[in-house]
């Protein structure tokens, strides 16, 4: 068992090539437990029997340290010892002497059970003065170069809130701008998700929702119209497409939603006939960067409609009099 586990050990220190276990000494352990029974006497007796052969295991050629632990909760009493790499070999072929004395005295003591061996790596890793003080200056040295403009994660539960309500905004002002414009669909950016898919979600959601005429700030009150959103993030795009149930024979939500992403390599993460989501990453070498492409894509999300006839013709002055961002509503 010993050869076993220093070939284990050569591996993982040299072949393998991994240094956070390297080591340079293999300690030894003899345990047993003991019994409470007579003020611990067998633990006593386990004492007398260590204290007969410590001189002569304290002698032995490479031995660093000799440690005794004992748990009086557990009931555990243990002997390591610990020598050099180099030592321990040579210890080993001496059958660990005087390991076998040792433990036929151990199993010969009333109360004495449990007698075990173990062998394993042993290293004293505290660090110096010295060395403390290195870790410590580097570790203040890192915090300084830290961006100082680097905020703390939001609190998603505030973050949602932020979401819901400008989605909840948004969705009274589309239903206002799609009823004066006749429109039955509606494409335009949000803020408050920054990417982030499953928020977006949750902007759209609050945008469809019933508006309740009795409150004093209307939310919502827009699910009867068709909308593409878009939100803008470091490191991606997050598309959300949604087509109202009396409009889904005249228009595939996922289809839409794939033409769509497919003008800028994006990928589709979910399809449905009412919701379906996407996305485009970040792509430097590519030039694909999501506040560049978001504008194109939302007129890619018009055009596709005009194909369908579901979307007024663009009249030849400009296709921004049809692409919605943050500057065409006051409120966001």
């Amino acid at each position: 068992r010993s050869q076993l586990f220093l070939l284990v050990l050569r591996r993982a220190s040299g072949d393998l090539k991994m240094p956070f276990v390297s080591f340079e000494h293999i300690a030894r352990e003899w345990r047993c437990k003991f019994s409470s029974d007579a003020d611990n006497a067998s633990l006593m007796a386990a004492q007398a029997k260590l204290e007969d052969i410590l001189a002569g295991l304290s002698s032995i050629e490479g031995v660093v340290s000799v440690q005794r632990i004992v748990c009086g909760g557990c009931l555990d009493f243990k002997v390591v010892t610990k020598l050099t790499k180099a030592a321990f070999a040579d210890w080993e072929k001496a059958g660990f002497a005087p390991e076998g004395d040792f433990l036929d005295a151990l199993k010969a003591i009333p109360g004495i059970s449990n007698i075990e061996t173990q062998t394993y790596t042993l290293e004293d890793v505290k660090m110096n003065k010295k060395d403390c003080k290195k870790a410590q200056e580097k570790k203040e040295k890192e915090q300084a170069e830290k961006p100082k403009d680097e905020k703390p994660p939001e609190d998603p539960a505030k973050k949602l809130k932020k979401v819901i309500k400008e989605g909840g905004k948004r969705g009274v002002e589309i239903e206002g701008a799609a009823d004066m414009g006749g429109l039955q669909f509606f494409c335009t950016s949000m803020d408050c998700p920054e990417g982030d898919l499953d928020l977006l979600v949750e902007s759209m959601k609050a945008m469809n929702a019933k508006s309740d005429p009795s409150e004093e700030e209307r939310k919502g009150g827009s699910g009867h119209i068709g909308k593409m959103i878009f939100s803008a993030g470091t490191e991606q795009l997050a598309v959300v497409a949604y087509v109202p149930e009396d409009k889904q024979e005249q228009l595939s939500c996922g289809e839409w939603l794939t033409a769509v992403l497919k003008s800028q390599g994006g990928e589709v993460k979910s399809t449905a006939k009412d919701i379906s989501t996407g996305f485009v990453k970040t792509n430097s070498d590519k030039g694909v960067f999501p506040l560049k492409i978001r504008e194109p894509m939302i007129l890619e999300a018009n055009n596709f409609l005009r194909k369908l006839g579901l979307f007024p013709e663009d009249d030849g002055d400009s296709d921004d009099d049809f692409v919605f961002g943050d500057d065409d509503f006051p409120s966001a």
